[in-house]
């Protein structure tokens, strides 16, 4: 039965997806139908850690009875499981914030369909145990996220879309590359098979260039610069119940990929790797700190700030000691759900202005008719800065503490001033909305979105920052996992 499980967190929201277009001209069913489905999916998600964190092993589903590495192949490791997880809170979560949301885009038929093609097909990804059906679903998380922001009533939604769109066909493009001269190199697309085959065989000539090609792809998924600049754009046009998902955990894909490089296929060839990170990431945390000070946007100011959030992670990941691993894990999870709050209460400020925006010269003062979402927005925004009690003083005191043990002292200083540089757009931001008093004659649109969602979200914020003993747990035992791959590829290989 185990083996099943790892294919229902993929299966239930692709079976809700298909039950929603069967839905469509029955609008309340519909809604109810796909976050049941979404639910389910975490359910199935959160099942399956259970089972491989209790279990010591991963749990492999061998589609069709054949085995990796000829046949496809879904593997729940504490890796896939964890990231697993963490996606489908955030997607969960955003469906419910789809219910109470008022843009347009929420309303045309399919909209439900396609954000739980979006959340299999993220899903998919990162269950995936073979580098093709990663390509297949991460195309599925494509395709979704594009039409989604393309269908946005925000007038520079399909100029953002077809801007993601074309910088994803740059990345499938590289993907596939990089697996056919993994393929010719070595006759399998098993991430198990790849990671026995390159370490008995180091030398080939096409290595090296699938290794770049592979960075390529999975900086362009996560964001990083120089591959950035469809981000901002991007995540300030969709809808905000697809924005807060693309910035908070669509992202991590790539992040997810730099660890399976780093840990499972590379091993040997992970130091070169991790040197590269490093700069990526230090050009990522001063990057994305300066645009977010720069950008006049809140949904945009979020957008930068997500480049250096994810530039945290990749310095951790340089590091790659067993501390830095956890760090870089614990940083990802809670900073999806800092992410997700913030940009889904940025979408609820803009729902109450005049005209439908979150950039500050029309959004300025409406705070005042919203004073719920304002201590909402001041926790994430001491979460975003890493301050006590929330779950971001955990990531922070995480991340320092590995560099401090890493010897990376310049780079703690860089972190340090990239965290001042937080203090300064969050209070900016926060001082624009609800401190300042609109200007004369404006006021705030009755209603708005709702605030549920952003509301569970902050409060899994201060839980994980009061109680963080878990995640740290958790992901500590996936440090530890990811220090031996042998597991995994005995799970998916035998033997």
């Amino acid at each position: 039965m185990n083996d099943y499980l790892v294919s229902l967190p993929i299966l239930l929201p692709l079976i809700g997806s298909v039950g929603a277009l069967l839905l469509r001209k029955r609008r309340r069913l519909q809604a109810s139908w796909a976050m049941a489905a979404m639910f389910g999916g975490l359910a199935a998600s959160v099942w399956l850690l259970a089972v491989v964190w209790s279990g010591g092993e991963p749990v492999v589903f061998h589609s069709g009875g054949w085995l990796a590495p000829f046949g496809i192949s879904l593997v729940g490791d504490l890796l896939s499981a964890m990231m697993a997880v963490m996606s489908q809170v955030v997607l969960s979560l955003g469906i419910v914030y789809a219910l109470g949301s008022r843009d347009q885009v929420v309303r045309y038929p399919a909209f439900y369909t396609i954000f739980l093609t979006m959340a299999a097909g993220l899903t998919g990804a990162m269950l995936a145990g073979d580098l093709f059906n990663l390509f297949v679903f991460a195309e599925l998380l494509v395709f979704s996220g594009t039409i989604l922001t393309a269908a946005s009533d925000d007038r520079m939604g399909a100029e953002a879309a077809f801007k993601y769109f074309y910088m994803s066909l740059l990345a499938s493009a590289f993907l596939l590359l990089a697996i056919g001269s993994l393929y010719v190199s070595y006759g399998t697309l098993s991430m198990a098979g790849l990671a026995m085959r390159i370490a008995a065989n180091p030398s080939a000539p096409l290595l090296p260039v699938a290794i770049g090609l592979l960075m390529a792809t999975f900086m362009i998924k996560s964001a990083v610069t120089p591959f950035h600049f469809w981000q901002p754009d991007f995540h300030t046009a969709s809808p905000t119940a697809v924005s807060a998902m693309l910035s908070s955990v669509v992202v991590k894909l790539g992040v997810y990929g730099f660890l399976r490089m780093t840990t499972l296929l590379f091993v040997e060839q992970a130091p070169a790797v991790r040197g590269l990170l490093l700069v990526l990431g230090l050009a990522g945390i001063v990057y994305g700190g300066l645009g977010a000070i720069g950008t006049h946007n809140a949904k945009r100011m979020l957008a930068y700030s997500t480049l250096a959030q994810v530039g945290f992670i990749l310095a951790a990941i340089g590091w790659g000691s067993r501390l830095a691993l956890a760090a870089a894990l614990v940083f990802a999870v809670n900073h999806s759900l800092i992410k997700a709050a913030l940009l889904m209460l940025a979408g609820a400020v803009a729902s109450r202005a005049p005209v439908k925006t979150a950039a500050f010269d029309v959004v300025t003062g409406l705070g005042k008719y919203m004073p719920f979402a304002g201590l909402l927005f001041f926790v994430g925004g001491l979460a975003l800065m890493g301050i006590p009690p929330t779950n971001g003083f955990v990531s922070k005191m995480m991340l320092f503490s590995s560099g401090i043990e890493a010897g990376q002292f310049a780079m703690l200083a860089a972190l340090g001033l990239a965290s001042i540089l937080t203090l300064v757009y969050v209070v900016r931001a926060f001082q624009r909305i609800w401190w300042q008093l609109p200007a004369e004659g404006v006021k705030a649109k009755p209603g708005g979105d709702r605030l549920l969602a952003p509301a569970l979200l902050i409060v899994a914020v201060l839980v994980l920052g009061l109680w963080p003993e878990p995640l740290v747990g958790l992901a500590e035992a996936t440090a530890d996992w990811l220090g031996d791959p042998k597991a995994y590829i005995a799970a998916v290989l035998g033997g």
